[in-house]
């Protein structure tokens, strides 16, 4: 790969393809642009300049220092994905965790919710890279063919088109793990969630490199705004949301139920993106654990009071997860 300056001022990435003709040793050589996602949400869940950006991770990540003790090896996490603003600094724990057992990431499988797509199997972006304001990542396209071999995950770009639950974690792995390659797919909640994840757990056992799940998912989100008030309005029912419903799910991702999170997410509507989570858990399980570790438990009604002194009737939940 290389990358060409226009007149437009702007870098792009090209792909070199030689190509031998004939029996002259001749050589052609075609240029073309390689396929990258845009953001889709910068300027709206996280700032869309570089600097401010950096600006942001790094008060995301002081905002919340990891003050446990942590396992020797972290295969995976569970990660929220709400503008940073509210739980920019609950997702950093993650990416803060990994990076103090591991400095040196090969790939970031992201699971994301599927918010929109409502296809049976997983999707992968077809895209070579994601760009956000911190550059272009690459894509890990070895890692995405593999899957679709092996038939656990289909080609769909537009899946991700309107989808920012990968997004708003990509700049993260940038700035802590700038040679890290991703590979985004958005997993619908199903019990397939729960082979792809085994499948993912065995296929990066056999590549012997350090490749990271990640699971991408809010939980309740209660409030008039979202149609959910089974016990009603105010500052009990927010509590209620977090300390019982939200609760029903986490336990379930601690003790690493992943069949028990896809029912409970159906039944008490307490996760977006219960088949990311699934697929997290099933992957870490393959790879040798058996339990997770809370880092933090948190809504977007507590971030509110917290920096802005106001509550609201609405609140959406938050945990960082490792494993």
């Amino acid at each position: 790969m290389f990358r060409i300056f226009s007149s437009s001022d702007k870098p792009k990435a090209y792909k070199i393809i030689f190509q031998y003709s004939g029996f002259v040793p001749e050589i052609q050589v075609k240029v073309a642009e390689m396929r990258t996602r845009k953001p889709i949400v910068a300027d709206q869940f996280y700032p869309g300049q570089r600097n401010s950006c950096i600006s942001e991770i790094e008060e995301c990540l002081q905002a919340r220092a990891v003050g446990q003790s942590l396992p020797e090896k972290i295969v995976a996490g569970i990660v929220p994905h709400a503008g940073w603003f509210f739980s920019g600094s609950t997702a950093a724990m993650v990416f803060s965790a990994i990076k103090q057992r591991q400095k040196e990431i090969t790939t970031f499988i992201i699971f994301g919710a599927a918010h929109g797509y409502f296809g049976p199997m997983a999707a992968l972006d077809d895209s070579e890279s994601w760009e956000t304001p911190l550059g272009d990542a690459a894509v890990d396209t070895d890692l995405a063919e593999q899957l679709v071999n092996k038939k656990l995950a289909v080609k769909n770009s537009s899946a991700h088109r309107g989808e920012h639950s990968i997004e708003v974690q990509v700049p993260f792995i940038q700035y802590l793990f700038p040679n890290a390659q991703i590979l985004p797919i958005i997993v619908p909640p199903g019990e397939k969630a729960i082979l792809l994840g085994e499948s993912i757990g065995d296929i990066i056992t056999e590549l012997g490199k350090t490749i990271i799940c990640i699971g991408s998912t809010d939980l309740t989100h209660y409030g008039p705004r979202y149609g959910f008030t089974p016990v009603g309005i105010g500052p009990d029912a927010i509590r209620w949301a977090g300390e019982v419903n939200d609760r029903k799910f986490t336990d379930l991702a601690l003790k690493m139920d992943p069949k028990g999170m896809l029912a409970s997410a159906a039944e008490n509507c307490n996760a977006c993106g219960p088949g990311a989570a699934a697929a997290t858990i099933a992957a870490a399980k393959r790879l040798g654990k058996n339990t997770g570790q809370l880092l933090k438990h948190t809504n977007s009604n507590e971030v509110m009071l917290r920096k802005m002194g106001r509550s609201s009737t609405d609140s959406v939940g938050y945990a960082a997860i490792i494993y």
